[in-house]
């Protein structure tokens, strides 16, 4: 009798299970974090119609819980507030320290805490939520695009929030639920490789760009063993030697070449910036190397001749949280 091809033990069905048992953050929980630092938005816009003049200008959603690209472990919110580049200081160890002076100013009485981290303020709320606070020198160009400060070079570097959603809701608009659901699972798979190795670096922002050039060349998202398998084995393939870049704000024809960067992923809003800027090639080997166990792993699980074995092979890629059907 000739061999009959069987289902695989885990599929499709079993990854969407337990996206919504442990990777993705519920509308709910989004909700809830979203209301109360919509009351910190109320507050500043408060403060600023009292005073037109106040330094600081609009405090806007950032990060992946706006763009819909959230973790369920995501403990904080991120949010930018844009500052009168006059009235602030330009260089990083002074903008971020006047920044907490003036949200302590605003938010007097709200806040359990104001304090100063690394990049940013951060506000602790009585809840519990943490809401990271990232300074933009505002000059008053349009489509709200201004500048962060790079903590390590101190250089200004361009940014808009609103182009940078826009970026991804373009990407879930032409992939509605998979681009982002395969963005969650990737982060997913980042953030477990870096409880086991903390010098294993992938960016958020890094995969969110990963994917969404990977979507952008016609790449199959809506079956998620295949999706990741095609993401992990690109990331073999091309090592990072070709560059990703994006044609939503700038063209690509009209970039430098890459020199002996060992990774460039450029920001889409502005082709200044390279996400991967600071990825040394430990970093990109690193990247390289858990790509390719876990394209191994999930080619292994696919031909797995039982179910236990089949798990296995997948908590190699999503960590020992994954269980198979419920």
């Amino acid at each position: 009798m000739p061999n009959v091809a069987t289902a695989p033990f885990v599929t499709h069905s079993d990854l969407v299970d337990f996206a919504d048992d442990h990777v993705n953050l519920h509308r709910d929980e989004v909700a809830s974090k979203r209301t109360q630092v919509d009351a910190l938005r109320t507050r500043l816009e408060t403060k600023i119609d009292a005073d037109p003049t106040y330094a600081l200008i609009k405090m806007l959603h950032a990060g992946s819980v706006a763009k819909g690209t959230a973790l369920s472990s995501v403990s904080d919110m991120d949010v930018a507030v844009y500052v009168r580049a006059t009235a602030a200081p330009q260089a990083d160890k002074e903008l971020v320290p006047w920044l907490v002076e003036r949200l302590r100013e605003v938010y007097a009485g709200v806040a359990t805490s104001v304090s100063a981290d690394t990049h940013c303020a951060v506000v602790q709320l009585s809840s519990g939520l943490k809401v990271d606070v990232v300074p933009v020198l505002y000059e008053g160009e349009p489509h709200d695009i201004g500048y962060l400060v790079s903590k390590r070079t101190g250089r200004r570097i361009k940014t808009s929030i609103p182009r940078h959603i826009d970026f991804i809701r373009r990407r879930k608009d032409a992939s509605p639920i998979h681009y982002a659901q395969v963005v969650r699972f990737v982060k997913w798979w980042g953030r477990e490789k870096n409880e086991v190795d903390p010098k294993f670096r992938c960016k958020s922002f890094l995969v969110e760009l990963l994917v969404a050039h990977l979507a952008d060349r016609g790449a199959e998202l809506s079956l998620y063993p295949e999706a990741l398998e095609t993401v992990f084995a690109y990331i073999c393939r091309s090592g990072f030697s070709e560059r990703i870049v994006f044609a939503d704000y700038y063209s690509p024809d009209r970039l430098p070449s890459r020199g002996e960067l060992p990774m460039v992923v450029l920001d889409p809003v502005t082709a200044d910036n390279n996400v991967a800027g600071r990825y040394e090639d430990s970093d990109r080997q690193r990247l390289v190397d858990a790509a390719d166990d876990a394209v191994s792993a999930i080619a292994e699980a696919r031909f797995a001749t039982t179910k236990d074995r089949a798990v296995r092979c997948w908590q190699r890629v999503l960590g020992p949280s994954f269980r198979g059907s419920r």
